[in-house]
Formats: C-alpha cells, sequence, structure tokens
C-alpha cells in the first residue's frame, strides 16, 4: 500500500487555524513592544480565558503537558501528600496525564474505561481493592467527550480530584457550567491540533488561592516574588536577598507574551468553533451504525475534538484503515491505545494485574479522524460512503 506523506492528506488531522487576523495581531504587537516573555499579554489572556471558562484564576503555561506536570506537583505540596501515594489514571489516555504522577513520586493505579466516554468504567472502578487509599483521582475528559465525574466522586468521597480537559474545551456539566469552572484544578492545552491554538501553550485554572499562589511561584523556579504573600516572605528570611528568594521548588513553565497574543487573537473565536465542531459531531453520529462500531457519547454536554471509530472486529478496522489510507483522510489510534502496553509502563512492571478488556479493544481495534470547524458535510460525505462500502 501507498505511503503518502503529509501534505498528501485530502483531509488532514488538522489544517492550519492560524488566520490572518491572528498573524495581524502578533505583528502588531512585535511592532509596538520590548517585552516578549510572561509580561502584560500573558496576565490579559489568563484574565480573559479565566472569564470565557467562568474560574477564578488561571495561569497560562508552557503546554498543556506543563500544565498537567505542575498541578500535580503543587496539590501534592499544598495537601502534605507523599511519595507513594496512590493516584488513579485511566489506562487510555494521553501519557502526559501518568507521567507527573510517576514523576512526581505517586504510585499509579491504572483503571479501565467505559466505550461511551473513555472515562473510567464504574463497575471497574468499584472493584479496585483498598480504593479508600487513592488519594488523588486525575480525570481525563478525552477526546472532547465528558466524563461522568460526579460519579466517580460518589465512589471516591475523600480523594482529591482533579481534570485534564486539554482536549475538550467547552464540554459542561448537565447545568451547562463550562467543565474546569469548578474544579479545584483544570487543564487545557492550546496546542497545533486544539479547539484553539497558539502553537506551544496551556493553562491550567483553579478556584484555590493557596494552589493559585503556589503553582504560581513554581512556574518561575519556585521565586517568592511571584508570590502574593511576597512581603511577607522577605520579612521571614531577611538574610537572602528577596529577588532571588525561592521558597519552594519550581521549573520554568512560563509562556511567552508572544504565544500569549495568538491565544487572545484565537479566543475571540473559540465558542463558534466549539459549536461547528458539535454540528460535525452530529452529522458523524446520524450514519454510523451501532451494530457495526462502538459509538461514542452523543452528550450535548460534549466538546468533540475528533471522530472516534472503535471496530467490533478486527477484520474490520483493517479494512477501514486500507480505506481511509486510499481516501487519503489522515487518522491516529486513540491516543496510544493501552498505555500499559508502552514500554514507558511495561518495562517498569505496571499493569501485571490490571484487567483492561474494554482498553484492549479501543487498543487494537480504534481510531479517530480530525475534526475542526475547517471541515464540513463534504467531508463527512466522503467517510459516510466508506462507512457504508464497509
Amino acid at each position: 500500500m501507498k505511503d503518502y506523506d503529509m501534505n498528501d492528506w485530502q483531509w488532514p488531522l488538522m489544517k492550519n487555524a492560524i488566520l490572518e487576523e491572528d498573524k495581524q495581531a502578533l505583528i502588531n504587537f512585535i511592532q509596538t513592544t520590548d517585552r516578549f516573555t510572561n509580561g502584560p499579554m500573558v496576565r490579559k489572556f489568563e484574565q480573559e480565558w479565566s472569564e470565557w471558562l467562568g474560574a477564578n484564576q488561571s495561569l497560562m503555561v508552557s503546554s498543556g503537558s506543563t500544565a498537567n506536570f505542575l498541578l500535580v506537583a503543587a496539590v501534592k505540596e499544598l495537601y502534605g501528600l507523599k511519595d507513594g501515594d496512590k493516584v488513579l489514571v485511566p489506562a487510555c489516555t494521553w501519557m502526559t496525564n501518568v507521567a507527573p504522577v510517576m514523576q512526581l513520586g505517586f504510585d499509579p493505579v491504572f483503571c479501565d474505561v467505559e466505550m461511551k466516554t473513555y472515562g473510567f468504567d464504574i463497575e471497574y472502578l468499584k472493584s479496585i481493592p483498598n480504593r479508600d487509599e487513592i488519594k488523588v483521582v486525575f480525570v481525563s475528559h478525552l477526546l472532547g467527550l465528558r466524563c461522568p465525574i460526579e460519579e466517580y466522586k460518589e465512589i471516591l468521597p475523600n480523594a482529591i480530584f482533579i481534570e485534564d480537559i486539554c482536549e475538550s474545551h467547552g464540554i459542561t456539566n448537565d447545568d451547562g457550567v463550562k467543565q474546569g469552572s469548578e474544579s479545584l484544578g483544570s487543564t487545557f492545552s492550546f496546542y497545533f491540533g486544539h479547539h484553539m491554538t497558539c502553537i506551544e501553550g496551556g493553562i491550567v485554572s483553579t478556584n484555590n488561592e493557596a494552589l493559585y499562589d503556589l503553582m504560581k511561584m513554581k512556574r518561575s523556579h519556585g521565586l517568592a516574588r511571584e508570590s502574593v504573600h511576597y512581603e511577607k516572605y522577605k520579612t521571614y528570611y531577611p538574610e537572602i536577598q528577596p529577588e532571588f528568594l525561592f521558597i519552594t521548588d519550581g521549573y520554568n513553565f512560563r509562556s511567552s507574551d508572544l504565544n500569549a497574543v495568538l491565544a487572545s487573537s484565537q479566543l475571540k473565536n473559540l465558542s463558534r468553533s466549539i459549536e461547528i465542531r458539535k454540528k460535525n459531531f452530529e452529522y458523524f453520529m446520524s450514519f454510523m451504525p451501532a451494530d457495526k462500531f462502538y459509538l461514542p457519547s452523543s452528550s450535548s454536554n460534549n466538546s468533540s475534538f475528533c471522530f472516534p471509530v472503535v471496530s467490533k472486529t478486527k477484520r474490520q478496522h483493517t479494512d477501514l484503515m486500507t480505506k481511509l489510507k486510499e481516501a487519503k483522510i489522515e487518522f491516529r489510534p486513540v491516543i496510544g491505545g493501552n498505555l500499559l502496553k508502552h514500554p514507558f509502563l511495561s518495562n517498569k512492571g505496571y499493569g501485571l494485574n490490571t484487567e483492561t478488556s474494554n482498553v484492549d479493544i479501543i487498543h487494537q481495534q480504534g481510531l479517530y479522524l480530525g475534526n475542526n470547524h475547517m471541515i464540513g458535510e463534504e467531508e463527512l460525505d466522503i467517510l459516510k460512503g466508506i462507512i457504508e462500502d464497509l
């Protein structure tokens, strides 16, 4: 079979979402400023994002991945958690949900997912032994599909809940409230292929002032001068020059003002883009046969990132991939499938006693196609024809 160059796809995962107005905003900024990093434009976008989401505070960072790491690190310190404490994660998710848990000394507990939302399988969750030992639950709202987090909280009422919404901007709860606006901490990505983009970038939002203040210091090396309590810290440690007083360990996860200018410009069109994605997803679901595929949730609470297609047989999955390549439609596996099969986990012995029957189906028989505000019925009609041919 012919291998196509990425530029040869008729329907790529994502087209260039940077508009002329975005480029012009960036040009105008460059021509009128001498401050390019972690400056007023970052502060401006943080405020704009908090208002759009409905959260109290937000911190712009260098990526959705660093947003995850920053959030997990700050939660560990703020709540006095210890190395070896258990953190619940799904077996099918982005590895950047799992990696910070391991890198920060926690013990990840993997859970199978259910086939509608790719969130935690409820029955499996109930069967996890010693689940009262789980200190943190890291929920992934995958592929623009909202997970029933309220049900998870009923099963694990004493755990700390944080949320990865990196590719699911605009998902809502049953009251129409944007997911992440009421969270202890929620992360979002602005990578090139997501609902909006500043090329590379991310943000973490919270309503907890102590967590926000700690994350703000950790984002900039742990510096006291980033804290609202800077003046107090100066009096506590008078023998240290306050400009380089480190209160906590930290990193350079800061964003540039260049990324923030693009993000502000893109944010203006985010709600419109989400509605187009939802319309595309509704049409996609209208022609997908439930007897041939494991269909995702069609809830209006979703905010589609892509079109997940999980076949009920391996043969059909193979035939589908062949037809998609022939039609020059780009696709990917569903976020790497079963992470426990990947060497970064299997080589460390993770998952030996974890039952992942649903994740295994997704791993072996799943793929996704790109959904965005630059495609519509023309592309979807091609896919509809392929599905009918199968």
